[in-house]
């Protein structure tokens, strides 16, 4: 099977973009394609895979695969890439549309070179929790943006050791279904520098509900105004949440790198 693909990257977290509307409308692809695919050695190299489907309640239906293969509910990277994709590639004729994913439906609006998102509502579960048992952490806050989220707020984000914490937190057993994990530092009230580990991905550039959540996280405990920066690995997103109740919007850039095709 020949598959058409674009390369893309919001802020170096990179996608394996595919138009599923049409021939690929019933595909599905498995763990070992998915991951084959997202291979940086053996194949294009991505930390997700994103298709776009047809859909019967929003323009289109993103799903998402992680580079271990494994299917999850949200992107906020991955759905800024899929919404410039789409107007791009003639799929949805406007620059505000909806899609639907896992954790509901998204509404990103294009503005110029960037892509705004209504995230939708998140959900904070305990502002200042006591960390994972038999983990020595600050307190976490853990919040869903339609995917899991576990927030730590430490002194000095540029050198903490992610890859050995973000594991452990990751797979901890409190976590049924694994976890992101953000280990984040606060700069001023309307400024925040994150580093994360993504659910199935491990270290990436960048992460768009990750970002959110940190933010929520920031506001929940009195560190943030309502609306500020995240400062990621590469780059920067804008984000705004009014409180309880309220989506959170994420404004950031979608960039195309390559097109081509490859055989499974």
């Amino acid at each position: 099977m020949l598959i058409k693909f674009t390369k893309m990257h919001g802020l170096g977290n990179d996608f394996v973009v595919v138009d599923a509307t049409g021939e690929l409308k019933n595909w599905r692809p498995s763990a070992k394609e998915a991951s084959f695919l997202q291979d940086r050695h053996f194949g294009i190299g991505a930390d997700q895979l994103l298709l776009l489907y047809p859909s019967d309640k929003a323009d289109l239906r993103m799903a998402i695969f992680n580079a271990d293969g494994s299917e999850v509910e949200m992107c906020g990277n991955g759905i800024r890439c899929c919404a410039l994709f789409a107007r791009r590639q003639g799929l949805v004729g406007k620059d505000e549309m909806t899609i639907e994913t896992p954790a509901g439906i998204m509404r990103p609006v294009i503005v110029g070179d960037e892509v705004r998102v209504d995230m939708g509502k998140p959900k904070i579960s305990g502002a200042a929790a006591a960390p994972p048992e038999g983990l020595e952490l600050p307190p976490m806050t853990c919040v869903s943006m339609g995917n899991p989220h576990a927030v730590f707020f430490v002194p000095d984000a540029e050198n903490f050791p992610v890859a050995e914490w973000g594991p452990k937190v990751e797979r901890h057993q409190m976590f049924l279904n694994r976890t992101n994990v953000e280990f984040a530092q606060v700069i001023d009230r309307k400024t925040v520098r994150m580093r994360v580990w993504e659910r199935g991905a491990g270290i990436t550039m960048a992460c768009g509900t990750g970002s959110c959540a940190t933010y929520v996280a920031a506001i929940s405990r009195g560190y943030a105004d309502a609306a500020g920066r995240v400062i990621l690995d590469g780059g920067t997103l804008t984000i705004v949440w009014e409180g309880e109740g309220k989506s959170v919007f994420m404004t950031g850039p979608a960039t195309e790198v390559f097109s081509g095709e490859i055989k499974l």
